[in-house]
């Protein structure tokens, strides 16, 4: 088979894997389901991917997906992250991180995906880092792990309360604690926050509670 074909086969693999680990949960789906959902016989699937756990580890892969870069300003790319949030939280197939959902799921600390995530959750931390370097905050790394927590906060929240405006909450604690660095947010920023609020508060869809574990 071509190089092309084997590429477009393993895509083809990792999406039916992704949209059934993601939406059903990874111990709940077996290969045979994913080789029924590309539309692929099992031994076709096991050519491809030798094992579940090499599945795993290709679908958790395909999303470790760096942030765009941007033009704007420091400061605004921080909080317009958490208008990103609310947005994907908005999203009716929204089932919380994949990364947190596979660790959970998975339990062992041996297992591939520990790493995978470690080294997704680092990314975004060490990208929160960067900003801060750049707004010349005076300990950018302990703000930056204060901002991922916050992150990771309404990531949670949002979930278990059925309740988008969590990213809101953890977006305006972020501002406070940009504030107290000494970091002058624009005017522009805030306008931004405010109109988003308005649209939201307008249009979005109320999302069923969802019960905690």
């Amino acid at each position: 088979m071509r190089a092309e074909n084997q590429a477009a086969m393993v895509e083809r693999i990792v999406k039916a894997a992704d949209r059934l680990f993601y939406h059903q949960g990874i111990r709940a789906i077996g290969v045979d389901t994913v080789a029924a959902e590309a539309g692929i016989s099992k031994r076709t699937l096991y050519n491809y991917f030798p094992s579940k756990d090499d599945l795993i580890v290709a679908y958790l892969s395909s999303r470790f997906r760096p942030i765009q870069p941007s033009d704007a300003a420091p400061a605004e790319q921080l909080l317009k992250r958490f208008d990103q949030l609310e947005a994907m939280f908005e999203a009716r197939d929204y089932r919380g991180c994949p990364f947190v959902n596979a660790v959970a799921e998975l339990g062992s600390p041996k297992h591939p995906i520990n790493k995978i995530a470690l080294a997704f959750k680092e990314q975004r931390r060490v990208w929160y880092r960067t900003l801060l370097e750049q707004l010349g905050v005076a300990e950018p790394d302990g703000l930056a792990t204060q901002i991922m927590l916050l992150s990771e906060g309404a990531i949670t929240a949002a979930l278990v309360r059925g309740d988008p405006g969590m990213a809101r909450a953890a977006r305006d604690a972020v501002r406070t604690l940009l504030i107290a660095a000494g970091v002058q947010i624009s005017p522009k920023t805030d306008v931004h926050r405010l109109s988003r609020n308005r649209t939201a508060s307008n249009v979005r869809p109320k999302r069923k509670q969802v019960a905690a574990n």
